[in-house]
């Protein structure tokens, strides 16, 4: 018999469609990030669905989605790590408007975390062979 897998925090999937809804919805209005989004997102609803599937997945421990987003991030160099600071603000405040404050900080911190790891990995991936390692 196998056990549900524990959550990382307590939200349901609703929760986490809603709140990716309204963060894609202001993403598509802001100066910076909306041009690149827009650039690469030919279908919103599937995008929207798709992010959602890698948030159930990373709080809730579903098995729901499938993809390597860091590849995706990569290999697309229109998306610049300074981008990560103010997509995460910008996710921050949508998580504050959207969910009870512990809920907001825990998704949050999580958010922070996968956020770094992208930014750190698309300054190392492009980088040259044998310069040496930026660390800021």
């Amino acid at each position: 018999m196998s056990a549900d897998p524990i959550a990382r925090f307590d939200i349901n999937a609703q929760e986490i469609d809603r709140v990716v809804a309204r963060f894609y919805a202001q993403i598509r209005l802001h100066p910076v990030l909306g041009p690149v989004f827009a650039s690469h997102v030919t279908d919103w609803p599937e995008h929207e669905e798709k992010i959602a599937a890698f948030w159930r997945n990373a709080i809730l421990r579903q098995k729901s989605y499938s993809g390597n987003p860091m590849q995706v991030h990569v290999t697309r160099p229109d998306i610049k790590a300074e981008h990560f600071p103010i997509w995460l603000e910008l996710f921050h405040k949508v998580l504050h408007q959207e969910l009870p404050n512990l809920q907001a900080r825990q998704w949050a911190a999580l958010a922070d975390r996968i956020g770094e790891g992208f930014r750190t990995g698309i300054v190392a991936m492009r980088q040259p062979k044998d310069a040496p390692p930026k660390l800021f």
